[in-house]
């Protein structure tokens, strides 16, 4: 039986406030914390700021009010056991679409929390737990390591936002090892190429060199023999109807033959957000040119039902990154992740770049049989609390 749930603020690796949710049951208290992205998407549920001069506008203690005065009095006394079914009751209450009532932010710290409650109810690791409710398959996913930021994650560098390698070892364990020692690596390659300013180091813990080019920084991957996925998070630098790559202007088509072009030269897996997010006709025409690659839609999809059965019937990806923040709920990430399983689309579970300690993507990854996860560099502490997490789960599984 839920006996209270209390919210404070605490602050994201960026240094921004973002709240912390405790759920007090009779089993103990559960603490979750929300994530929040500088590339969002306009489609994404709306997280909550409270304005004015406090923390810059960016603080939330009007969502620690909400959690408190509105969302509690709709679980107090309930039981924990059904907590799909509690979601619903505080969407509903909310009565938004986007969640602009309470906040995204304020139901995802409880959401993530009640979940944590019910799978300690019934005796399980709560990725097992999360299996069960869609009849999932647990497997563990390959982990993506955004070694190199660029974009609105790095304050410089390339248009394109996140260079990922995907090692491709038998076991999560070696691809984390895989990674890690790939990373120190790096760093000493980018040290001597560019000095003291190629280590300095994004919102992601990815390095962040001076290189002119997308295809500056995929030269210097493909040396490391591991296939490499591409957030471009287009969307980002596209303005009044063209494409600012790199100090060059791209139309839609030229975009597309650009990707032609790297996706032949390079090692590349996928190509994350590749056009700007409405764009379905030209994510169609990407997708049909490149079939045997990932096209993986974020801003696209922002994990809704809805975009995901439009990028279906168009034809857009086939691939998608699943954000529990985009959705605002537990409960809508699982629904669409059931949904992208069922008409063959791969999951990416994703991190945000201003993140918490809180490792929950990581049960949530193995739950659904997520093909990846992405969770930035193989180092700093909000980063590999998921990745040492996974290490946990493998060992159990």
């Amino acid at each position: 039986m839920i006996k209270d749930l209390k919210a404070r603020e605490i602050l994201d690796s960026r240094g921004n406030p973002t709240v912390e949710v405790t759920l007090v049951t009779e089993k103990g208290s559960f603490i979750s914390s929300v994530p929040s992205g500088a590339s969002t998407g306009v489609n994404e549920a709306k997280e909550l700021r409270d304005g004015g001069e406090r923390f810059g506008g960016k603080g939330v203690l009007n969502v620690i009010e909400n959690i408190e005065e509105k969302i509690k009095p709709l679980l107090e006394g309930k039981e924990v056991d059904n907590p799909v079914e509690l979601d619903g009751i505080i969407c509903r209450a909310d009565g938004t679409e986007d969640k602009s009532n309470f906040g995204a932010n304020a139901i995802l710290g409880v959401s993530m929390s009640l979940f944590r409650a019910a799978a300690v109810e019934s005796g399980k690791p709560l990725f097992y737990y999360l299996r069960e409710i869609f009849d999932f398959s647990a497997e563990m996913p390959a982990p993506c390591f955004n070694v190199i930021n660029g974009g609105v994650h790095s304050g410089g560098g390339t248009s394109f936002q996140e260079f990922m390698i995907v090692p491709q070892k038998e076991s999560y364990k070696e691809n984390l090892r895989s990674g890690a020692e790939y990373y120190r690596k790096l760093k000493e390659i980018l040290k001597e190429k560019y000095g003291e300013r190629g280590i300095n180091i994004g919102d992601e813990g990815g390095f962040v060199p001076p290189a002119k080019s997308a295809k500056e920084v995929l030269d210097i991957l493909s040396e490391g023999g591991f296939p490499v996925i591409i957030d471009a998070a287009a969307t980002e630098f596209f303005k009044e109807g063209s494409y600012f790559l790199d100090k060059e202007i791209k139309t839609t088509q030229e975009m597309i033959s650009y990707y032609k072009e790297i996706v032949k030269e390079y090692p590349l897996l996928g190509i994350e957000d590749p056009l700007q997010e409405d764009d379905f006709s030209g994510w169609s025409e990407l997708s049909k040119e490149l079939g045997e690659s990932l096209i993986v839609g974020d801003d696209l999809l922002v994990t809704n039902i809805g975009r995901i059965e439009k990028a279906e019937k168009e034809e857009a990806c086939n691939a998608m990154i699943l954000k529990i923040n985009q959705i605002g709920s537990v409960s809508e990430a699982l629904e669409a992740a059931k949904k992208a399983k069922e008409i063959g689309f791969k999951i990416i579970v994703s991190h945000r770049s201003g993140e918490t300690n809180d490792d929950f993507i990581s049960d949530l990854a193995v739950g659904i049989g997520a093909e990846y996860i992405k969770a930035g560099a193989p180092a700093r502490g909000e980063r590999v609390a998921k990745y040492n997490r996974l290490l946990k789960i493998e060992s159990d599984l």
